[in-house]
């Protein structure tokens, strides 16, 4: 699989990037660790050399499970994204801390429990609204000198918060909610990171699902998407055959649903990487079949009118 670069971090990564949300254990339900384990050695073997993971993903888990999984790699073969935010308590409690002290302390647990000897990009999880972006700017300086990370860059910031930490730190990368249903900041954020060059790596591109074109409207959840909104009633069903609606492109390009949807998203100019959950190794096939493909202004923008977008 061709590389991509990241913004201007200068790390080379497939277009295509290996989620672990679901190793948290969590919100998407368990799944086996040998599961989630052999997912990430078939990722690796298609091409995909990119996995993005966060400390709150269960509490570390997800950083245990990738660690694991990875621990007899070449590491010059995989590239690891995590990210800071919550400070965590003995107690169960959390609350954001981005202050100097807590991100170098947490960012050797995160290696700790990675097994790595560095993190090649470091995130800023959300916005702490009561830490200067300085003090923050200041820790991923030392942890970028000193080795322990190779970038550092944000998640979840809105334009004008990374406006502002990009004032007082290198901040390269950003990871923000993106998909072809909510196409969330075209008009500001995506322009932004295009014409500095941060390198942009969304998440939710297969809108926890639902851009799959597996669904009726009618389908019951117990996992995160019981509440969401999206997957419930009429709103639920015109999604859904709305999606299932782009079938005729998509086998004209010899594409799923899936393939077609991750191909259009990363036609953005501004998006370089399309983050996607994994569950089981079965899944990596088919969203890796995604990257590369071209699919023509015209398809592109038919997509966006079959989705109402």
């Amino acid at each position: 699989m061709e590389k991509v670069r990241l913004g201007f971090s200068e790390l080379n990564v497939s277009p295509i990037c290996f989620g672990c949300w679901q190793m948290g254990q969590t919100f998407w339900g368990k799944q086996p660790r040998k599961t989630l384990i052999d997912a990430v050695h078939k990722a690796l073997e298609v091409g995909i050399n990119f996995f993005d993971t966060a400390d709150a993903y269960g509490d570390g888990e997800a950083e245990t499970i990738l660690g694991e999984a990875l621990k007899d790699v070449q590491r010059d073969r995989f590239v690891v994204a995590t990210k800071v935010f919550h400070h965590f308590h003995e107690d169960g409690r959390r609350h954001p801390d981005l202050s100097r002290e807590y991100v170098l302390w947490e960012c050797e647990q995160s290696l700790k429990r990675l097994g790595l000897d560095y993190i090649d990009l470091y995130q800023c999880h959300g916005y702490d609204h009561y830490t200067h972006p300085g003090d923050t700017a200041s820790a991923m300086e030392k942890l970028k000198k000193s080795g322990r990370i190779k970038a550092y860059g944000v998640s979840n910031f809105t334009l004008e918060q990374l406006r502002v930490a990009r004032n007082h730190g290198n901040f390269s990368t950003i990871q923000p909610f993106y998909n072809l249903i909510e196409p969330k900041g075209e008009d500001d954020l995506l322009p932004y990171c295009l014409a500095e060059d941060v390198g942009v790596m969304v998440y939710s591109p297969l809108m926890r699902g639902l851009l799959t074109g597996k669904f009726t409207g009618q389908e019951k959840f117990n996992d995160l998407r019981e509440k969401d909104e999206r997957f419930q009633g009429e709103r639920f069903k015109n999604l859904a055959g709305r999606v299932r609606g782009l079938r005729p492109i998509a086998e004209r390009h010899g594409l799923t649903i899936t393939q077609l949807s991750l191909a259009a998203t990363l036609m953005h100019p501004a998006v370089n990487v399309a983050i996607t959950g994994i569950k089981n190794a079965a899944q990596i096939d088919e969203v890796a079949g995604a990257a590369g493909h071209i699919i023509g202004i015209e398809d592109y923008y038919a997509v966006r009118k079959t989705l109402g977008t």
